[in-house]
């Protein structure tokens, strides 16, 4: 298994794939030759020092991002009793899932992939194994495998009951804001939405709508769905998704996505929200950011956008959202156009 794990084989060239006619992304993890999950030795980890997880869509390394010493002990300690459990009992479902997730959430997504990719020998039909495991291939720029293992997961939950999905890191009230189907669907939209296939992500995005059962997740999902019927010109419908946003919904954790619907909506100014693009943006900032520049490109200022877009690649906040957005823009053009001209 350590042999494995570390043989992780990485594409240093660039990944220029346009939108409309995607080539395959680069493969990070070689799963082929993983020993099975039955059999999961003490040291199954990856070294602790820095290493790539990801080529940008500009052709970029992306190196793991350093946390907070605290941050990272409290990480590194969750993940090594989530590791512990799955050794334990090496065939859990849950063990592997939660194996999975805590190595994410220190930033080691190469060993995430491996893992759940570890589970879906054993279980080839668990829908959550491919949901986390998209969500991964989405954040190290590996989208054709992201596509694939999201519209499996949709197929395998189809006339199954939804379930809340627990949160790995819970919000301020400790309370998940998302279910299985939501997370699927969402991050199926994202998936296409970045390869350029907007129809695919308006699908995507209108069955998770019909599944978010909280504000925060609605708020969320009716962003993503907004922006791309804004792409496809659909400007009538967009309007629509905005004005059915009540601006006192009870949020907990997705205030920056409403805030950024108010201001599509004509409720909110744009000063409001604007940051500066000399400024170092947090994680946060970054989502905000992106949503700035979307409204720069539907105004006809496309230099501000601009402005704002670097300042966004400048974050180092990679795995971010926001931040994967821009940087396909930056790589394969932006899609937004003008009002006017719809």
């Amino acid at each position: 298994m350590r042999t494995c794990l570390l043989c992780l084989t990485v594409l240093v060239a660039a990944c220029n794939r346009k939108p409309a006619d995607p080539a395959p992304s680069p493969t990070l993890v070689d799963e082929t030759n993983a020993a099975p999950p039955t059999e999961v030795p003490d040291d199954a980890v990856l070294p602790v020092e820095r290493r790539i997880e990801a080529i940008s869509f500009l052709g970029d390394t992306l190196s793991e991002i350093p946390l907070d010493d605290a941050i990272r002990s409290q990480r590194e300690q969750q993940f090594e009793e989530a590791r512990l459990r799955w050794v334990a009992d090496p065939t859990s479902i849950e063990a592997i899932v939660w194996a999975g997730r805590r190595a994410a959430y220190l930033g080691r997504y190469q060993e995430a992939i491996l893992i759940f990719g570890l589970g879906l020998q054993q279980y080839p039909d668990e829908p959550r194994l491919y949901r986390h495991r998209g969500h991964r291939y989405i954040t190290t720029r590996q989208l054709d495998s992201a596509v694939i293992d999201l519209e499996r997961a949709a197929a395998l939950i189809a006339d199954q009951s939804d379930q809340i999905e627990p949160d790995g890191l819970p919000n301020v009230r400790n309370m998940p804001t998302s279910t299985l189907q939501s997370n699927i669907w969402y991050h199926l939209g994202l998936a296409r939405f970045l390869s350029g296939d907007d129809a695919g992500a308006l699908e995507a995005y209108r069955a998770c709508l019909e599944v978010s059962a909280t504000p925060d997740m609605e708020v969320a999902t009716r962003y993503w769905l907004f922006l791309t019927l804004t792409r496809l010109g659909r400007w009538d419908e967009a309007q629509a998704v905005v004005e059915a946003v009540d601006p006192q919904w009870p949020l907990i954790e997705n205030h920056t996505y409403h805030r950024l619907l108010l201001l599509y909506g004509g409720i909110l100014p744009v000063d409001s929200l604007a940051l500066e693009p000399t400024a170092a943006l947090a994680v946060g900032e970054v989502t905000q950011a992106y949503g700035v520049t979307a409204w720069y490109q539907w105004q006809g200022n496309p230099a501000a956008a601009n402005d704002l877009r670097q300042a966004i690649l400048a974050s180092g906040q990679w795995p971010a959202f926001g931040y994967l957005a821009a940087e396909a823009e930056a790589a394969f053009g932006q899609r937004y156009r003008p009002m006017e001209q719809n």
